[in-house]
């Protein structure tokens, strides 16, 4: 049993709110050291040492670096400027724009935080001006800057693949259309809802000056460059050119002709986006590092083999297996960060999954898509946090709150229709 208090200890320690690595590795220590012994940590730097040695893993700075770089270059601005004059004279029309934005930055930067906080310092005091419902312009933001989660590049498909052992390219493939399913939904939710209460989210008055020929010319300019590079970075991917790794730094490489593009580059710029790239990649290895120590000691304790055995044992077999492992990762998402469930709790789900031949592509999307669903809930989902930092006074975390429950269950929704029809996303349940 000493694995499974050494789990609920990391997990209280985390809640409590001490850095994640540390506590990994701290309970690790303890733990190892309690019930092993010092000679148990002999093998940790031949662990580290795979760690550092993964190729897959090379991929992480190179798409937070590309990332950083487009969000360094107003690329979000011109998108939601742009497609706002585009859309803005439907009811709607904004909250649309905003989605359909989120998803060209999903596809093209991959970072959660710098989407919503560049929607959020730009559409929200536009769509709050024009009289939208606070609860329904901080629930799309927050919502449309998730979906850099399942949207490829996403770097949590990336930790998943070498998590789980699959190809990154794969799970990269079998993404698209759960997200593309997710962007769909919330656009008809937000016309249904403009359709029957349309006092929530106002037609915006065309002011531009501009005629729809040349508004459509100006959106389409805006669109090309980042449709290029997603073009790049995804299709030389799918089409077999590149690996993840390389498509990485061609991915890397656009981000600094975009930015020559947009006239942002300077090589101060770069330095910062470097130092950014450095400061987020260390704490991802850090983490990683520590859930190494955490997983050895949890398997030379047994408590890998005690959970298998009970998880093996619950009823329904595979389907109560996949029940209750999204419904833990749900949970658990409320209060910790994906990049901690992907790293602990995934390898303890992993061989249960493989040992009922549930189809290791098809749970991994499922997880993606559940972890996505932990940016949104209250009350440590992150996107949460970064709309309100940059929102007006007038705006309570209250309204966030009430915002963003609504696109939690669609997400739900979608997971759920992954789960009972997966052959409508082009995925299997079994092998």
């Amino acid at each position: 049993m000493i694995g499974m208090i050494m789990f609920v200890a990391a997990l209280f320690l985390l809640m409590l709110g001490f850095p994640v690595a540390f506590t990994f590795g701290g309970v690790a220590l303890f733990f190892g050291v309690f019930s092993e012994g010092m000679d148990l940590f002999a093998f940790m730097p031949y662990r580290i040492m795979s760690v550092m040695q993964n190729t897959v893993l090379m991929a992480v700075p190179l798409f937070i670096f590309m990332g950083v770089v487009l969000q360094r270059t107003k690329l979000a601005e011109q998108l939601l400027t742009s497609m706002g004059r585009l859309f803005g004279g439907l009811p709607g029309g904004l909250a649309i724009s905003t989605i359909l934005v989120g998803a060209l930055l999903a596809a093209s930067t991959g970072v959660v935080g710098a989407s919503v906080v560049a929607m959020g310092l730009i559409s929200l005091p536009v769509m709050l001006a024009h009289d939208y419902d606070k609860r329904l312009a901080t629930g799309t933001i927050c919502a449309a800057g998730t979906l850099g989660q399942i949207v490829p590049p996403s770097i949590i498909l990336i930790i998943l693949g070498d998590v789980l052992g699959l190809p990154v390219g794969d799970l990269f493939k079998a993404a698209v259309i759960p997200g593309v399913v997710l962007v769909g939904l919330y656009i008809v939710y937000i016309l249904v809802l403009t359709r029957f209460q349309p006092q929530m989210a106002p037609a915006m008055p065309d002011d531009s000056g501009l005629s729809r020929k040349r508004e459509i010319f100006a959106a389409l300019l805006a669109i090309i460059p980042p449709l290029a590079l997603i073009v790049v970075v995804l299709g030389s991917i799918f089409a077999g050119i590149a690996t993840p790794t390389e498509s990485s730094a061609l991915g890397g490489i656009g981000a600094i002709v975009l930015a020559i593009i947009y006239r942002q580059f300077s090589f101060k710029m770069v330095w910062d986006a470097s130092k950014d790239t450095v400061k987020v990649t260390a704490m991802v290895f850090a983490i990683l590092v520590g859930a190494t120590a955490f997983s050895m000691v949890f398997s030379y304790t047994g408590g890998d083999y005690l959970l298998e055995e009970w998880l093996l044992q619950l009823p329904g077999e595979k389907w109560g297996f996949i029940i209750l492992a999204m419904l833990v990762i749900l949970v658990l998402g409320f209060f910790i960060d994906f990049v901690e469930i992907s790293f602990i709790i995934v390898p303890i789900l992993a061989p249960v999954a493989e040992a009922l031949g549930i189809n290791m592509l098809w749970f991994a999307i499922l997880i993606a898509m559940n972890l996505q669903t932990s940016f949104l809930t209250p009350p440590f989902g992150f996107s949460l946090f970064y709309l309100k930092g940059v929102s007006p006074p007038g705006v309570r975390t209250t309204d966030i709150y009430k915002g963003v429950l609504p696109f939690i269950l669609m997400q739900v929704l979608v997971l759920a229709m992954i789960v009972i029809f997966p052959g409508w996303f082009g995925m299997s349940a079994s092998y």
